[in-house]
Formats: structure tokens, sequence, C-alpha cells
């Protein structure tokens, strides 16, 4: 059948929407990790509203404690005054997250979106060191106003924003040169030469595992070293986990397998639970330096998004078993894309980034942890052929990468083995037909 119309979409809407035009389509409702659009389509969604529906659309947990709480005239709208939903959240993430990690981190609401979390992020770590230069990394994502498109990779995006982005300076990701030099040798020797033009920086921003750069994981150990340096040149770590926190790697902080503990980690997305718009700042007390008002927003007070959150910590992650599902799931995935790749017949190798031109290299790539994956193609057109075969045939993906060259998987933490296996084989059949 067509898709339903979408006149009023393409004749008032803006012409900067997105992610309508893959998905060409009026969706209706939603439970689990299936949406429905009004014409009774399903679809299986491998988006989970990038990455905001870590527990599904609509799970029934998490519902019955917001209708509970507006069907009591719950307070909805509290700026930062002290509220029973506000207290409750509080409570919770100290009792589940924070004190099993051993994490000292004062909370701070700074607005519902990651990109003022970034904002925030950067703001603080300037107002401690009293610095302007942030240290940023190749391929980055961190939001799309100024100061966070100052330190995001993408030139697409950093173009849009009409102005030069100053005070960040872009520093090589873990694999982006092959392995060819010694972690950071780059960065030590600007920080080094008092005539590399690199002013001290307040901080360095990281994504543990960059989500719209590519689905790019920095190993353990790179992440070791990056904290290591901060604390020898006195630069603030902070943590973007916005996207790839509150379980999406397996544990509730991705930072936690590497087992560093950042200055200031930013979270939002799925810290909501229900996709209500959240998001924290997180840092050692002794970074708590601001005056009363100093930063503020009229929405950082959303008390339906603290009710959620805390039916999703309480329901998730009191007793661990989240994680270890997770990492099972991801297993069920790694092994669904290793066999997409061996199948797929290997191409010249100059179409491959970094390779040798004239060997024959693989047709496809893959990498990921805990359920986030990315499906990478040395024909860089394939990754959206692939997402609009798929679509068609009900499943939501979306790219990722500079150039749009990876198939981003990023189902919701909670689905079942059965669906996910619907999904692979929905998208191994997605490759073999745009073959």
């Amino acid at each position: 059948m067509p898709p339903a119309p979408l006149s009023v979409f393409e004749t008032l809407e803006s012409e900067v929407r997105s992610y309508c035009r893959g998905w060409p389509t009026v969706f209706d409702r939603a439970q689990g990790s299936h949406l429905y659009d009004e014409d009774g389509h399903t679809y299986l969604d491998f988006f989970a509203g990038a990455g905001a529906l870590n527990y599904g659309h609509n799970n029934p947990v998490l519902k019955r404690a917001l209708i509970d709480y507006i069907e009591r005239d719950g307070i909805t709208h509290g700026l930062d005054m002290g509220t029973t939903a506000k207290r409750a959240f509080l409570e919770a993430f100290q009792e589940i997250v924070l004190r099993p990690r051993d994490l000292p981190y004062k909370v701070m609401f700074p607005g519902p979106t990651g990109t003022n979390a970034v904002e925030a992020a950067l703001k603080l770590a300037r107002k401690v060191k009293g610095r302007e230069a942030v240290v940023s990394f190749t391929n980055a994502f961190h939001g799309m106003s100024l100061g966070a498109l100052a330190v995001t990779g993408n030139a697409f995006k950093r173009a849009g924003a009409g102005i030069p982005l100053v005070h960040g300076t872009p520093m090589p990701y873990d694999h982006y040169l092959d392995g060819q030099v010694p972690d950071f040798l780059w960065f030590e020797r600007l920080l080094e030469d008092r005539g590399s033009g690199l002013n001290q920086p307040a901080a360095v921003i990281v994504e543990t595992v960059q989500g719209e750069g590519g689905i790019n994981v920095a190993r353990a150990e790179w992440l070791r070293g990056l904290a290591e340096l901060c604390r020898r040149r006195d630069m603030l770590l902070i943590v973007d986990d916005i996207q790839m926190g509150c379980g999406r790697t397996g544990p509730f902080f991705s930072f936690e397998a590497a087992g560093i503990t950042p200055d200031i980690v930013t979270l939002s997305k799925s810290i909501g639970g229900y996709g209500l718009p959240m998001s924290l700042l997180l840092f050692r007390p002794e970074l708590d330096i601001w005056e009363p008002g100093e930063h503020n927003g009229t929405f950082r007070g959303n008390n339906p998004a603290f009710v959620t959150a805390t039916a999703a910590l309480d329901a998730y992650w009191a007793d661990g078993q989240l994680e270890k599902q997770t990492l099972a799931r991801g297993e069920q995935v790694e092994q669904a894309l290793r066999a997409i790749c061996a199948e797929l017949p290997p191409l010249p190798r100059q179409h491959a980034a970094g390779s040798t031109p004239g060997q024959p290299g693989p047709g496809a790539s893959y990498r990921g942890r805990g359920l986030v994956w990315g499906l990478e193609f040395a024909d860089r057109d394939r990754a959206s052929a692939v997402c609009a075969r798929a679509f068609e045939l009900g499943l939501l993906l979306e790219t990722s990468g500079p150039q749009g060259e990876v198939v981003k998987l990023l189902p919701p933490l909670t689905i079942s083995p059965g669906e996910l296996d619907e999904g692979l084989r929905i998208l191994a059949r997605s490759v073999h037909e745009t073959a």
C-alpha cells in the first residue's frame, strides 16, 4: 500500500525535518518494540527514539506510574523547586546508581535536552579552570547548540551554526590513525610545545562509543590512558553518556567497563525512562562552584520525567539483571552481523577507508557493545539503501557515520530474543536484496 498522506507535514513543517523522509508514513501508536502507523502496518523498532527509549514504547510499568501521578494532580512544572517527585528520583538515583558504584557525584538538572547538559558541562569546566579551550575528538557528536557544535566533528552539522565555532580543538579518537602511532602522541606533543598554538585546555569531552560518528568503540585501555592524561595535565574529563548511558552498552554508565571515574558526566535520552525530556549533569562535589541561579532553565524541573525515571530505576536497575540481559542480547546481534559480513563478497580495497588500493577487502564490517552496533559498508551508498529496504520490510533503522555509511542498530534494551532475531533476519534480507 502507498504511504499515508503527508501533505500537512510537507506544506507546513520546515524543510529541516529528517527522520520522516526515510520513514514516509504517519505513526499512530507504539508498544514495546513496535510502532504502528495509521494504516495498520507494523514496524519493529531498531531505533528506540535515537536511544531515548531503552525500555521500549509505553512501557507498562512506567506508564502506570505516570498515569497515577497525573491523576492525583502531581506537580508537572516545578523549575528547581523541591517536589516529592524530584526527591524520590534523587533518592533512588543515589541508592541504586551512584552509591553501589562508589560515585560521589553531585546532581544538576540543567534543562530537558542532551545539548543542555553538554552546554552546562562546558560552562562549568571553564568556570572551574578559568580557561576557554576544550579538546574533543574526531567524529564526535555532542549536540546542536553553539557550544556543543564547537566540540562536534561532523562538517554538515557544524556548518549549520552560521558563525565561527571557537575554543574547541579536535584530537584523533581511538583507531582514527589505525594504530600507526602511540595513543595520544599528537595530543601530548601539542601540550608540551609552547609553540603548538594549543592553549591549555580546561577539559576534554569524549564519548566512549561514538553513536552519530559511526559506532566507533573506544578501547578500555585508551579511555584509561585518556583519564590519566587529563589527571597529569590538569584537565577535567567529561564523558558524554547521553546516548550510551542508562545501560545501552550493558552497565548503567558506559565508562564503567574501563574502570574510570570522569570528573563530569552528561546524561539525557533514556534517563527519563519513558521518552520524556530530562537531562542530568553529574560532577565531583569539589567542582560545585555555581552561584545560585547562575545556570538555569524554565523546563529543568520536568516532574513527570522524574516519576518515570524513578520507576525505571526501581524496575530495571535494582537487581542488576538488565545489564546481563543486554550483554546476552549483544552477543546475539554480534553473531548475526558476523554472518552477514561473511556472506558479502569482497570489494576492491580502494573503496574502503584507510585501505591499500588494489587488494580485495571486506564488503562490510561490524562493531559495537551491548545493544549498540554498527554495520559499515565499503560501498558508501549501501547503508542508506539497506535502511530503505528494511523500512519496506517493517524494520526501522537509521544510518550514522560522517557519510552515512554505517547502519546503526539501537533496539530497546527490553526487546525479546524473538523480536531481536526477527529484526536481524530482516536486516540480513535487506542487505542481500540491495546487493
